[in-house]
């Protein structure tokens, strides 16, 4: 429960405090008032913190370095109190080349930051309530280092582990990542502290048109999820509620959430303006709960009125002089634009052993198995988690079976169905240095955690400008077999490759999987490794091949390296009477069988990567072979597998005899529940003899 603290508020709310707090508020509404003035300068779309002003210098001026926080776009006032001064978030608001958050790449109030001297700040995006998952997950991994002792954690002055504050609009707590992260919060008992600042607008709807209840309301639903509410508004109020509930995160370690009615003083955004949409009796009522106001009778009654007063004009001043020097300020260098799209990864060699002497042939699904288990033992920062991967059933195709047992529960846990939260949690996480390698029980189930996937991990490291790349191994079984339906067969690569700042790996056996898995757990990207569920214990016909000697310890595979699975003759390849089928997944082994019919003709490349991709190995076949035909298990129209055509026919096509050919699966929505329905759509050896002969022909 929330202590009942005796201190006075006047013990509490010193004199001191009061005209630093008047100091901050009259900085942030001097910074607002100045862009409305100079709208034209101000061109890049912003929102200022006027009329939220209170509660978030509270907020600020309560945390200590060893904290994190995630603030939200309209959030200046909280970043000038944890130390950020108006020049430098100028300079973000005019996107220039020494932005200290993003380089000139985000909007104003988009913050990161790594400085020891301030609470630590991961990426954050424009999507709102999108930060609630991976604040959570910085949550999430404070008390997995406060339990396990494996790494160095930054504590308060007085010993205390750090806690989170998680800054969102109320309008947002309608998002669904927000109830995922509200519910893991409070069974997890997580220190984090969820700071709803309400206004009473989303955007030109009001509260009482779009939500039933608001977040306080809404979080007495989360059991084990403390709550309360404050004025917003009134900074003496704010700071004591904060403070309130900082200290008992700080103590009890367990998750509150505050709600904090505030007034909507200006624009929802600089592009979207109070004029377009409320009225003059909702504008005058919002001017009538103005913080500074509020604050300034505080001081009249501290008798600090007239000190206070004394510094406005010397803090215009100022600002004006801040906005001059940002105008000013070097503007980003255009060469630097594809800088900070992926942290360098450390794996640039394959090295280990692929084929030990006395090594043994094993299941794809068990090369897995073992590449996770080895490195779960070599380093302690790694955790698996997801649906069914716990000690009780370790995976749905017992892919990570004995390791909730081996490992124990810190480690190796269950989760609910929360897609977005297995994904995005991992943001937060890989903040603290930990390592998440997480599932999704199916490539079809993967679409719920797309928000997280395209807003947070696969920007993060760009818009941080290098700060905060996630380390993410995210395994997904995909792919069609004997009958899984519509709902367990889908292929998804093409979704996945259109999202920029991820890696996609798809291995076709035993020994690339575990080379691959090593590969990917190592570097510090998001990397997503799909795994074909028919070749996991090569139960499909004439993928006997997927088995393989396991590969020692030390074996691993640079992402981006093709490997030739079958090699054409080269007298055939002289005479201009091959072809070359680039594949991956399943139609490995549809090339193989194919290739049976077609002796020394056919070079198989298996791509292994399909980002990065290893484009050298693909062009130079399609320069030695002069035909090339790409096969992939996904539907053909506007896949993966096209646009590869595309860009083989461009780079090489002097050097082709016909077009670049491309079998994928029938257009369909779905791939059917019926074993022959599910036939006619794949691809299969047959259709691709017929395919190669017609390239021959050429």
């Amino acid at each position: 429960m929330l202590a009942d603290n005796s201190t006075t508020q006047k013990q509490i709310v010193t004199p001191a405090l009061l005209l630093k707090a008047h100091r901050l508020m009259y900085t942030a509404r001097s910074m607002a008032d100045t862009y409305e003035a100079n709208r034209s300068v101000c061109k890049y779309v912003h929102s200022t913190s006027s009329g939220h002003e209170a509660i978030q210098i509270a907020t600020g001026l309560l945390l200590e370095p060893c904290d994190w926080v995630s603030p939200y776009y309209r959030d200046d006032s909280l970043l000038l109190s944890i130390g950020f001064t108006p020049y430098e978030l100028m300079l973000q608001l005019l996107a220039k080349k020494n932005d200290l958050f993003s380089g000139g790449r985000s909007y104003y109030c988009h913050p990161s930051s790594r400085d020891p001297l301030k609470p630590s700040i991961i990426h954050q995006s424009s999507a709102t309530g999108m930060q609630v998952i991976p604040a959570t997950g910085i949550a999430q991994g404070i008390q997995f280092l406060g339990a396990t002792a494996i790494g160095e954690i930054k504590e308060t002055h007085d010993h205390q582990l750090p806690v989170v504050v998680c800054s969102l609009g109320d309008g947002s707590v309608t998002e669904g990542e927000v109830s995922e992260a509200w519910q893991f919060a409070a069974l997890k008992q997580l220190p984090i502290i969820y700071l709803v600042q309400d206004n009473g607008w989303s955007i030109s709807a009001t509260a009482n048109e779009i939500r039933a209840m608001d977040a306080y309301e809404y979080a007495g639903g989360f059991k084990g999820l403390e709550r309360l509410r404050c004025d917003g508004t009134d900074f003496c109020d704010s700071y004591l509620a904060i403070r309130k509930a900082i200290q008992y995160t700080r103590e009890e370690g367990k998750p509150i959430v505050v709600h904090a009615k505030v007034a909507l003083l200006g624009h929802h955004t600089s592009g979207v303006r109070k004029e377009f949409y409320r009225n003059s009796e909702d504008l005058l009522q919002h001017k009538s709960i103005d913080p500074i106001v509020s604050l300034k009778n505080h001081l009249q009654q501290a008798g600090l009125l007239g000190e206070a007063e004394k510094e406005e004009e010397s803090i215009r001043i100022g600002i004006q002089n801040d906005f001059l020097r940002a105008q000013n300020a070097a503007e980003p260098d255009t060469s630097s634009v594809q800088d900070h799209v992926f942290a360098p990864t450390p794996v640039k060699q394959e090295r280990g052993e692929r084929s030990p002497k006395q090594g043994e042939k094993l299941m794809m699904v068990d090369a897995a198995l073992h590449a996770i288990e080895e490195i779960m033992e070599d380093y302690p920062e790694a955790i698996l988690y997801g649906q069914d991967v716990g000690a009780r059933l370790g995976g749905v195709f017992r892919e990570a079976v004995t390791l909730g047992e081996k490992f124990g529960p810190l480690r190796v846990f269950n989760t609910a169905i929360q897609e977005a939260l297995i994904v995005g949690s991992t943001a937060g996480l890989s903040a603290l240095g930990i390592k998440p390698i997480v599932e999704i029980q199916f490539a079809d189930y993967l679409f719920p955690a797309f928000n997280q996937l395209v807003t947070e991990l696969a920007k993060s490291c760009y818009l941080s400008n290098g700060k905060f790349p996630v380390q993410m191994l995210l395994r997904v079984p995909i792919g069609a077999y004997g009958g899984g339906g519509p709902y367990h067969s889908g292929s998804i690569e093409t979704t996945l490759l259109s999202i920029k700042g991820i890696k996609v790996v798809y291995p076709s056996n035993a020994a690339d999987i575990k080379g691959l898995i090593k590969a990917a757990f190592l570097d510090p990207n998001p990397v997503i490794m799909l795994e074909h569920k028919g070749l996991y214990w090569s139960k499909v016909p004439g993928t006997e091949d997927a088995k393989t000697i396991e590969p020692d310890r030390e074996y691993i595979i640079p992402l981006g390296k093709a490997n030739r699975v079958l090699a054409a003759d080269k007298a055939k390849i002289g005479a201009g009477e091959t072809v070359c089928i680039v594949t991956y997944g399943m139609g490995v082994y549809w090339a193989k069988a194919a290739a049976a019919k077609f002796a020394g003709q056919l070079e198989i490349l298996d791509l292994r990567t399909l980002f990065p991709l290893d484009e050298e190995a693909v062009f130079n076949a399609a320069k030695e072979h002069g035909k090339m035909l790409i096969l992939s298990e996904e539907q053909q129209n506007n896949s993966f597998a096209e646009a590869l055509a595309y860009r083989v026919s461009y780079a090489c096509f002097p050097f082709l005899d016909g077009p670049v050919e491309v079998m994928g699966s029938l257009n369909l929505p779905a791939v059917p529940i019926n074993i022959a329905l599910e036939a006619a759509m794949l691809p299969n050896p047959d259709k691709l003899v017929e395919r190669i002969r017609k390239l021959l022909a050429y």
